[in-house]
């Protein structure tokens, strides 16, 4: 029996519900496939935390998480704390510091649910966004001069090494590969970005060199945002940079019934730092404390995480076990048009199962 240690950060708004049931489904997994089991080591960090302690988490709260397996996240941000606080200080200083390079997030229709699209059906809706994680525009870098001054100026400075964006690149094609073959989309911006993404571009047309077998094609930011909508299943593998993923995938949740069933995983794929499961779906503190989030982004981020421990078939039935709820419909949150509380669903999950 392998046992996995994870450290679990639920944080804010609904984060702590929403967690709740993906570990009940974790536990539950695990049972079934018998290989496995987790330790759990629970931490108070986020938003509450900040307002007592001024800080999202300790000081050596880096340090402590290294020694884990995974990090389970729930969501980070609440009224009161500054958006650029509550997410740089902790979910982005995680990504970073653990070198969580690769951001995977998959845009997938599951059958049981209607997309907003006339014409999205569950075989055309199904792509995964690799999303460079580390740098990029989320560097952090840039500078502030004339605070409050007439002349004053703003610089925000996104930074894209080689290193960066060529790993980021190959892991897309490696993944294709692994997907039997499927087709490679870079999304940039080179016609109006004319360092960074001329980079980007020159760079990706380098590593496909390597990989003669894959299709390959690249869209600019904004046409790739059309095509999503009007042609989405052009899109297989698709990578691109940490704001035009972090965009993309939000129109990519919509398409795909919501915010709801948003799953994201930020990956060491060299394993020297643990990696971090989460929904992306935000703290939604509107209706935190009610009952009414809907927890299968957090469950399908369980999912992804039985994947990373190299248990790719509990990975897809813990999917398929998402889709068998769908297709009943008789137990689902208000967002898809339910009245069952989020407990409801997760416990629904862990007897489908």
């Amino acid at each position: 029996m392998e046992t996995k240690k994870i450290a679990v950060i639920a944080g804010d708004g609904i984060g702590p519900e929403v967690v709740s049931e993906g570990i009940k489904v974790m536990e539950r997994a695990a049972e079934i496939d018998g290989t496995i089991q987790f330790d759990y080591t629970y931490f108070p960090w986020g938003c509450e935390y900040y307002t007592k302690h001024g800080k999202m988490l300790p000081d050596d709260g880096l340090e402590q998480l290294k020694s884990f397996d995974a990090i389970y996240l729930g969501a980070v941000g609440f009224p009161g704390v500054p958006d650029h606080i509550s997410l740089r200080e902790l979910l982005l200083v995680i990504r970073k510091q653990f070198d969580q390079y690769v951001n995977l997030r998959p845009v997938k229709l599951l059958k049981g649910i209607e997309s907003p699209l006339r014409h999205g059906t569950s075989e055309n809706i199904d792509m995964l966004v690799i999303r460079e994680n580390s740098e990029g525009e989320y560097a952090g870098s840039g500078e502030w001069h004339a605070k409050g001054q007439p002349e004053e100026t703003v610089l925000q400075t996104g930074i894209f090494t080689r290193k960066g964006v060529e790993r980021i690149i190959r892991y897309a094609f490696d993944e294709a590969r692994r997907q039997g073959g499927k087709s490679v989309t870079s999304i940039s911006k080179a016609n109006a970005l004319n360092y960074s993404m001329v980079f980007w571009d020159e760079v990706f047309e380098e590593v496909a060199k390597d990989y003669p077998d894959i299709q390959t094609y690249s869209y600019l930011v904004d046409a790739a945002a059309m095509f999503m909508v009007i042609d989405p299943g052009r899109f297989e593998i698709v990578v691109t940079s940490n704001l035009f993923g972090d965009i993309l995938t939000d129109l990519g949740a919509a398409l795909a019934g919501g915010m709801g069933v948003a799953a994201g995983a930020n990956i060491d794929p060299e394993r020297r730092y643990p990696s971090m499961f989460e929904p992306i779906h935000g703290s939604a503190p509107d209706i935190a404390g009610q009952q009414i989030a809907n927890p299968l982004a957090a469950i399908w981020s369980v999912s992804q995480m039985f994947d990373f421990f190299e248990r790719p078939e509990m990975g897809a039935h813990i999917l398929a076990t998402i889709e068998k709820l769908l297709a009943a419909g008789d137990v689902l949150t208000p967002d898809l048009g339910g009245t069952a509380t989020t407990a409801a669903v997760g416990s629904k999950i862990v007897s489908l199962l």
